[in-house]
């Protein structure tokens, strides 16, 4: 990380987790860190950008219910032929009743950069239906487990490739 505030905030973080969570969640950080996205605080929850495109790669925090359990929340709509669990969470995405449609494939928003469709969450539905969700929004990846991290820093590393090029043109 950046600075000593940074680490003082993910670490601040970290020690309200239980051991289980709070291995996970570091392994994350660290992946974040590596990669240049530092942690912010809004609201009440961490979000992690890059200071070369300015974009949300990622979010995390706890909730502030009875059980105060953690989260997080991952952008990953420039990857593509994710497994069935990313897929899923697509699903809910563009199936609750206010998702937030995506506007760029109407040429309705310029927030993100390159062709539309590179870049939002879309989802065909048995009936061969469309709906495509907000690209920039990052989507909760619920129950995460030790499973799930190598697949989560791949989504991590396909999703930064993607905005370093399109966002602050670079190349990696």
């Amino acid at each position: 990380m950046k600075t000593k505030k940074q680490e003082e905030l993910a670490n601040s973080f970290l020690s309200m987790l239980e051991e289980e969570n709070k291995s996970l969640f570091q392994d994350i950080i660290m992946y974040l860190s590596k990669l240049g996205y530092n942690p912010h605080m809004q609201r009440s929850y961490i979000v992690f950008k890059h200071s070369l495109h300015n974009k949300q790669m990622a979010k995390m925090g706890v909730r502030k219910n009875k059980d105060h359990s953690p989260f997080f929340e991952l952008r990953f709509s420039a990857c593509k032929g994710y497994p069935q669990r990313f897929e899923n969470i697509v699903y809910e995405a563009v199936s609750k009743k206010n998702f937030r449609e995506a506007q760029c494939i109407y040429n309705n928003c310029d927030y993100c950069a390159g062709e539309a469709f590179s870049h939002v969450y879309t989802h065909i539905f048995t009936n061969g239906e469309m709906k495509s969700h907000c690209g920039a929004v990052t989507l909760e990846i619920p129950n995460i487990t030790v499973d799930d991290i190598e697949m989560i820093k791949k989504l991590i590393k396909d999703e930064h490739i993607y905005l370093m090029e399109h966002q602050a043109g670079i190349t990696i």
